[in-house]
This record gives C-alpha cells, sequence and structure tokens, in this order.
C-alpha cells in the first residue's frame, strides 16, 4: 500500500513539474513574440497587396498547411468540370523557431464571425478565413478586399512568380486581406484581435491539380494539396 501511495506521490509531482515547465513556455513563448513584434519590418510588397500607410507589421508565422478543391460543372448541365476551392480557405498551422525549435503559434482554418467589424461584409459568409492564437486563443478574421489601386477594383491578390514576394510560379496567390472581425482571448489575451491586416506571401504548392476533374463523371471528385506560405499580422500605429 505504502509503495502504490509513493508511486502515485511521484506520478503528481511530476505531472505538477510538467505543467510548471508548460506553463514556463507559454509565458517565455509569448514574452518572446511581444519581443519580436517591436522588430519585424513591413516586407515590401505590390501596392495591390500593401496594407494602407498607419498599418505596421508585428507578427510573421511561417505556415504549412492544405488547400481543398472539389470538382464542380463549369457551368448548369455542362459536360466538363473543373476543381474549385472546397470552403474558400486553406487550413494550416503557423510556426516560429525558437532557440532552433518550431513552435506552432497559431490556428489558420475556417469559422463563422462571430464578432464582426465595420468592414465586415452583409450578410455574413458561412464561415471566413480565421487565425487563433495557440498561446492566448485570440483571433481575427479575414478576407480579401477589392483594391483601389485597380480600374475597375480587384481582388487584392498577386500571381505566384510574379514579385519577389511572391516568387514560385505555379503556387496559390499571394493575398492582401483585411480583417472583418476579431476577439480576445477568454483571459483578455490580444496577440491577433488588434490585427488589421493579413499578407499571405511566398507561397508554394496550394494550386489546384491538373488532373482528376475535367468530365461530368469527375464532379465530386475532392483533393488537398499541401502548401506553405508565410503570414504577415499587421496593426494600427508601431
Amino acid at each position: 500500500m505504502s509503495y502504490s501511495f509513493d508511486q502515485q506521490v511521484r506520478r503528481n509531482t511530476g505531472v505538477r513539474k510538467l505543467s510548471v515547465v508548460a506553463f514556463a513556455l507559454v509565458c517565455a513563448l509569448g514574452a518572446t513574440i511581444d519581443a519580436r513584434a517591436q522588430n519585424i519590418a513591413s516586407p515590401t510588397t505590390p501596392a495591390i497587396i500593401t496594407p494602407p500607410e498607419g498599418n505596421t507589421a508585428f507578427l510573421v508565422g511561417h505556415a504549412r498547411g492544405t488547400q481543398g478543391y472539389i470538382c464542380l460543372p463549369t457551368s448548369a448541365g455542362a459536360s466538363t468540370a473543373s476543381w474549385t476551392v472546397k470552403g474558400a480557405r486553406p487550413e494550416a498551422t503557423l510556426f516560429q523557431s525558437f532557440f532552433g525549435q518550431s513552435f506552432q503559434i497559431i490556428t489558420h482554418f475556417l469559422s463563422p464571425d462571430t464578432n464582426p467589424n465595420d468592414a465586415a461584409p452583409d450578410p455574413l459568409p458561412f464561415g471566413s478565413a480565421t487565425w487563433q492564437s495557440s498561446l492566448d486563443t485570440s483571433k481575427v478574421w479575414a478576407q480579401v478586399p477589392l483594391s483601389n489601386s485597380t480600374n475597375p477594383p480587384s481582388p487584392a491578390s498577386i500571381p505566384a512568380g510574379s514579385d519577389p514576394s511572391c516568387p514560385n510560379s505555379g503556387a496559390i496567390a499571394c493575398l492582401l486581406l483585411q480583417s472583418i472581425g476579431s476577439q480576445d482571448g477568454p483571459t483578455g489575451g490580444t496577440i491577433l484581435s488588434k490585427t488589421t491586416f493579413v499578407q499571405r506571401l511566398n507561397t508554394k504548392g496550394g494550386s489546384a491539380p491538373e488532373n482528376g476533374c475535367a468530365v461530368s463523371t469527375d464532379v465530386g471528385n475532392q483533393t488537398l494539396v499541401p502548401y506553405t506560405a508565410d503570414y504577415y499580422f499587421f496593426r494600427k500605429g508601431k
């Protein structure tokens, strides 16, 4: 009985030590992110995907994820088909390197915008691109706005391979996304809730496959295409 009790005590002590270490690591990562936020240079990008003056980059995450596609008819009753983005946005995990190790800092997915701002569309879509902090669970929803730098206005994007900020031909496009809502974490965390714009740069992969979706018999096929990218987060001021 005493032996079993001692084992349980040691086990509980080990769990507490691991919890303390995990908490300390989270605090350290948060502090490091805050420190790095003062030293991130806003990337040089074409005007169509550059945030308006007064917005400053404060965080960057290196993403690994997938872009989903579904095969749909090219028009009603058509005998031809083409790949269409499924769910409108990719899903990814964003990382930063700390002390030579990669740590997850953000999750990127699709979810309903539960706290829209003045830039949000009306009505809201069923789901919007979402980025949620892995440290304090604050989040931001964003969408690609129409750029006023073109006439007529067009989505704020550039094709991959068209600029040094988006150098890999054949990849998914590089984008500017505007915040359409945000939310603090449950304990008041604001790592992402102050975000005004998000840039997706240095994309690699993620484009629709060349095969598997051409005729009506292919309709309904689905695929997930791996991609990587850098996501820059901007906020007002410094």
